[in-house]
Parts: structure tokens; C-alpha cells; sequence
């Protein structure tokens, strides 16, 4: 009898990361393609049958590649000169992908030497995938696999209209059917491998729902309603999973910034009927203790050095402090860094009412003498900003979804909601506002806690109407925040927000912190 081990190494949420280092401090950090080449190189001198597939969020997240779009777009995207370099069989499309428009991801689909696919973006004329290719079949000896490519149908609730104009974003466990299906009956394929930018929205050991179901996440119900599937890649959430089967399908997600490699080993053997999966497991390769593949990193060195110079040139001065060290600090009492935040949005925006957040725990703040590096290392993404008009009912609401960030005091520590952390850290969920003066009372149950609410010194009104500036991410109603959703846009500012905070520093060259104590927390 015919055996065979094939070897299905995934990456995901690669998010721009390539170096070993951290952009915000330049210390080295366990992070990186340069770091997963050596895994990769390692697993196919290991292994004679070996597939390589990208997960989506691949071209966006660091420095490196804002400052490739922003101004060294003319020449080839350095994720592509890595992943063509690395021979990847495929990739799939990410939310992400799509962050600095259409050029870019036209472009970067049409550098790669491997195909881009994803069955359910489509042409919104056609009905047909937009970009191609909903799948490929790679023959491995006489073996046919196929691979279908899938992302989260949850765009359009966050993205510029203008980047994904003429797409139609259906959903992914419908069309898992209906191309699974087309797989194994036309095209007689002896394993299906679906690569899904989408994570789970269910417990994978008991289907209990971890979070709103929107659709965003479908990768259990993709296991349990699509009959056929051997393999589920996963990602979008940022998790780290391996080891676990739903309805019998291995399913795999490496977290992000390539700190692992997804690994999914197939054992097969062949019977007088074919090929047939008799064994098979994921694992994860951590890159921690790994030395990155220097040969690798040569071929985009001259990106990473105009990046690394861009970066310290200094913008401009803080008078007084805007550096700080304990991020729940900042997030229970108004500080310098995020009233400075809103304050530069509501002045480019036009109107007196902002909210913004903390996207992570590592942020360090403003120094006194501030670069580039400073900027784009607190405000980690490339939103844009949104003025819509809500009401004061809605003001009220997206109050409360921010407070229930905290757990309900337990008289000993302000602790972090579990929601907030698992499956995925949303600390960017949690929005503080200038503007308006509030307090959080987190002794009270959630939905109860903003205990004052006044604009102008008078309590804000639940009719009223009010116009907030915020980033396009939560204008959409990203992270729960549906009380926005389709509220009227009365501006809409499309320079990314990390440009406006820069170009206000340079433009001022010196920065007064100050804190009004609007809101705070107390219990």
C-alpha cells in the first residue's frame, strides 16, 4: 500500500512584519518573516511534500509597508519581493489587504508569482470572484488537493466604500458549499484544504457562542455545515490554535506578526478507491529562540533602511508629558496622549465631540522630542476619520458598550473584562471621549455605569442630535458599536489619522499636553 505524509504550512495575519524588531522601541522581538523563513526552509528539507499558503493580512500593519504605500509605491511591494521569494502556492485576500486601496492590491496581486484567491468576493456586475480565482488544485505526485480561498464577508462594515467599490462580499460558509462541492465532484480532488481569513465564533470544544454572531467569524460553522473538508486555516482573530478537530476537520490559526508557523500534517494512503486521509494534526512553530534567514531580509534591506530613517526624523516637541507607563492608568481617567488625539481630530474635523482609543497595551505615549516612530507606534492603524450625527440615546449606548470593558468591581482591582481579551485582545474597543464630560461607575452592573453624561455643562439630551468625529473602523460599527451603523456621515476626512497627527505636530512644531478631566472612572 502507497503512503504519503503532505505537509500544509500556513501563515496569517503577517500583518507587515518582517524584521525581528519591535518599531516603536527598534529592540529586537520574536516576530517576523525573516524568523518563519527559517522555519519554512527548515520544514521542506524535512519534508519532500510541502504547501505553503498565506492566510490574508499579509501587505499591511507595520511601518514598513505604510511608508512603502505612502511613498515608495513604485517600486514591487516588499511583502510580495518576500512571498514570491519563499514560493507560496497561494494566498488569500484579508480585511486588511484592502486598507490602502485599490492600487495597491491590484498591483500587489499582480507582482506574485502564486495565485491570490477568494471565492466569495465577487463582482457586484458579474456575480463571478472578482479577483480570479475562487480555488487551485495542486498535484502533489498523484495526489490532487484542493484548496479554496475564503474572507470574513464582515468588510464592508469596516472599510473605505472606495476600496472595495464593485465588490460584493458574500457569505463564507454558503460558498464553502458550493465550491467544496464543485472540488470533490468535478474536479475528483483527494483532499479539500479551505483557507478562511475568519476565525471561530464558537467554543471548538462545546459551540457555545463566544461572540455576536455578524457573520464576521464562521470558521465553526464552516467545519460543521460543509460536508467534505479536511483541513480549515484559519486566522483574522489573532489566536493561537492547534491540535483541534471540529466534525472531524483538523483546524489550525497561528496568531500574528509571524510569531508561528502553522504546520498540518496529513498522513495518506492509497486502496484500490484512491487517496484517503488516515491520519492527520496541526501543530504550531514558535519563531522564539530562531534565527531569522538574513538572506531573506537582504532582498528588502534597502525598504527597511529609508523606513528606519523616515522614522527618526523628528516632527516636533512636546511641553510637558505625554509619556506614559500603565496603560489602565490611561484608561481610567483622562490623560495627555488621548485628549491630545481628539483634540487634533476634532480641530481637522470641524466639530467639538471625539472619541478615540488606546489600540494596545504597549504604547508608550509622546516624548518630549517627537519622530515619526512616536506616531505610527500609537496609532497603530491606517484609519481615517468619520464625522456621523447620532443622538444622544446613541451617545449614551456607545458609553456603555466602552464600559463594559472593565469587569464589575470587586472591591480588591479594576480587572479587564475576559470579552476584551479572549479569543482576542480588543483593548481598541475601548474609546475615550473629549468633548463631553462622563463618569464610569464600574461598582454597577454593565449597561448601567455611565452614571453622568453632560455636553456644555447640560445633560445630554437622548433625542438630540450630535456630530462625532471617530475613526472609519468604528463609524462602520466595528467592535460592537452597532448603534452607528448607517448613521448619517457628515464628513468624511479620508487623509489616514497618523498623517494628521504628524502634519499638526510639524505644523506647530511645539505641542502644549494638557488634561481637563472630562471623564473618569469610579467606583
Amino acid at each position: 500500500m502507497e503512503k504519503m505524509d503532505l505537509v500544509i504550512l500556513e501563515t496569517s495575519d503577517v500583518h507587515g512584519s518582517v524584521f525581528p524588531i519591535n518599531y516603536g522601541s527598534n529592540q529586537s522581538s520574536d516576530v517576523g518573516l525573516g524568523k518563519i523563513a527559517s522555519l519554512i526552509k527548515k520544514e521542506r528539507v524535512k519534508n519532500p511534500h510541502v504547501l505553503l499558503i498565506d492566510n490574508g493580512d499579509l501587505i499591511q500593519g507595520t511601518p514598513l509597508t505604510y511608508h512603502y504605500a505612502k511613498i515608495q509605491c513604485n517600486r514591487p511591494n516588499p511583502m510580495i519581493v518576500l512571498a514570491n521569494e519563499l514560493k507560496y502556492d497561494a494566498a488569500v485576500f484579508g480585511n486588511h489587504e484592502f486598507n490602502y486601496g485599490k492600487g495597491i492590491l491590484a498591483s500587489s496581486v499582480n507582482e506574485s508569482n502564486f495565485p491570490w484567491l477568494s471565492a466569495n468576493i465577487v463582482s457586484k456586475e458579474t456575480g463571478e470572484p472578482y479577483f480570479g480565482k475562487p480555488y487551485i488544485v495542486k498535484k502533489v505526485e498523484d495526489i490532487k488537493v484542493g484548496i479554496l480561498g475564503l474572507t470574513t464577508q464582515y468588510i464592508p462594515n469596516w472599510e473605505q466604500p472606495q476600496h472595495i467599490e464593485g465588490l460584493r462580499f458574500e457569505d463564507a460558509a454558503l460558498t464553502a458549499k458550493k465550491w467544496v462541492k464543485i472540488l470533490k465532484d468535478d474536479e475528483k480532488v483527494d483532499i479539500v484544504v479551505v483557507s478562511y481569513h475568519g476565525g471561530f465564533e464558537r467554543d471548538l470544544e462545546t459551540g457555545e457562542p463566544t461572540e455576536t454572531l455578524t457573520g464576521e467569524n464562521q470558521g465553526y460553522q464552516i467545519c460543521m455545515e460543509v460536508e467534505g473538508i479536511d483541513v480549515l486555516l484559519t486566522g483574522h482573530q489573532h489566536r493561537q490554535i492547534a491540535g483541534n478537530r471540529i466534525n472531524d476537520v483538523i483546524v489550525v490559526q497561528p496568531g500574528k506578526d509571524g510569531i508561528a508557523l502553522g504546520k498540518v500534517t496529513l498522513q495518506l494512503e492509497k486502496d484500490e478507491a484512491g487517496w484517503k486521509c488516515v491520519q492527520k494534526s496541526s501543530e504550531l512553530l514558535s519563531v522564539t529562540a530562531v534565527e531569522e534567514d538574513i538572506s531573506l531580509l537582504e532582498k528588502v534591506k534597502m525598504y527597511e533602511d529609508v523606513t528606519q530613517e523616515w522614522l527618526d526624523q523628528p516632527i516636533g516637541k512636546i511641553e510637558g508629558d505625554m509619556v506614559f507607563r500603565d496603560p489602565m492608568e490611561v484608561r481610567t481617567k483622562d490623560n495627555a496622549l488621548i485628549e491630545f488625539i481628539n483634540r487634533v481630530q476634532m480641530e481637522v474635523a470641524g466639530v467639538d465631540i471625539s472619541n478615540s482609543a488606546l489600540f494596545d497595551s504597549i504604547s508608550l505615549g509622546f516624548p518630549e522630542n517627537v519622530t515619526m516612530r512616536a506616531v505610527v507606534s500609537n496609532y497603530i492603524y491606517p484609519n481615517t476619520l468619520k464625522v456621523i450625527r447620532i443622538t444622544g440615546q446613541d451617545m449614551k449606548d456607545a458609553l456603555e458598550q466602552s464600559a463594559s470593558y472593565f469587569e464589575q468591581y470587586d472591591g480588591k482591582e479594576i480587572k479587564v473584562n475576559p470579552s476584551f481579551i479572549t479569543p482576542k485582545p480588543q483593548h481598541y474597543n475601548y474609546d475615550m471621549w473629549e468633548g463631553i464630560d462622563y463618569l464610569i461607575d464600574i461598582s454597577k452592573s454593565s449597561g448601567e455605569r455611565i452614571v453622568k453624561l453632560e455636553y456644555k455643562g447640560k445633560p445630554v439630551e437622548p433625542e438630540k442630535e450630535y456630530d462625532v468625529v471617530m475613526n472609519n473602523y468604528r463609524a462602520g460599527g466595528g467592535g460592537n458599536y452597532f448603534m452607528y451603523k448607517n448613521k448619517q456621515v457628515i464628513k468624511d476626512i479620508p487623509t489616514d489619522i497618523s498623517e494628521i497627527i504628524a502634519n499638526y505636530i510639524l505644523e506647530r512644531k511645539v505641542v502644549k499636553a494638557t488634561v481637563n478631566q472630562n471623564w473618569k472612572v469610579i467606583y
